[in-house]
């Protein structure tokens, strides 16, 4: 991995560990009561933003993922759902923190960013821009990390390709002029981020929150914890 000069993070049970069906259990509740007293149907609103993640997820670049979100939400609930945007800013930088119950915080996270960068290697959050800037700014606090760590954070409002979908990686990498072998992504997702090894970038996939849904161990990418992955960047060359 000689050629490396760019190093891409995953946040979601990569940085920030994360009980993943949790989160979701108590992110969804709490959406779900915050919007009842408007009079949205807490089972309805929910599984409608469902739909708008799953939309995004299949987005095909033609818009950003923020204007597939509000514009398949709506579809599914019936009605322009993007009036309520201010209450859905209000509800990530309030209620949304009931779901930091299911996460927890190593200092590793933060000390292998900032040594990377320290190193003068590139860093990306590449975190699913399924999120707001809001909720994805929230999380980085949750686990001690703050944009000014990073070169680039992907959220829903910059990005029209989600994870797996290869193009959300190469939007990354044209915006700094990067090949893919000088690349390294880092994640716990064995589809969502060892994806990346098809198209020719190395990987290390963190083992501490591992999510391999298909049970395949990926050729070719380095593994380990998140402590064993502090190592391995302390040995990786100062550019």
């Amino acid at each position: 991995m000689k050629n490396i000069d760019t190093v891409l993070f995953d946040l979601d049970g990569s940085l920030l560990p994360m009980a993943q069906d949790e989160f979701v259990r108590l992110y969804m509740e709490a959406l779900g009561r915050t919007f009842a007293p408007d009079g949205f149907e807490p089972g309805k609103l929910t599984g409608s933003v469902w739909r708008g993640v799953e939309a995004m997820i299949k987005n095909d670049g033609s818009m950003s993922n923020r204007e597939r979100f509000w514009q398949v939400f709506s579809e599914t609930m019936g009605q322009d759902m993007e009036e309520q945007e201010l209450r859905f800013v209000s509800f990530y930088e309030n209620q949304f923190g009931e779901a930091k119950a299911a996460t927890g915080y190593s200092e590793l996270s933060a000390k292998a960013v900032r040594l990377l960068r320290e190193k003068g290697y590139t860093v990306v959050l590449a975190t699913n821009p399924v999120f707001p800037t809001v909720a994805t700014y929230r999380r980085m606090r949750w686990a001690g990390l703050s944009p000014e760590d990073f070169d680039l954070v992907t959220t829903y409002e910059r990005e029209r390709y989600c994870k797996p979908n290869l193009a959300y990686y190469r939007h990354i990498l044209e915006r700094f002029g990067k090949e893919p072998d000088q690349c390294l992504m880092v994640g716990n997702d064995v589809d969502e981020d060892m994806c990346v090894l098809s198209m020719g970038m190395s990987g290390y996939l963190l083992t501490d929150c591992l999510i391999n849904r298909g049970g395949r161990v990926p050729d070719g990418c380095l593994s380990g914890s998140l402590a064993e992955f502090y190592k391995y960047a302390e040995d990786m060359a100062t550019l």
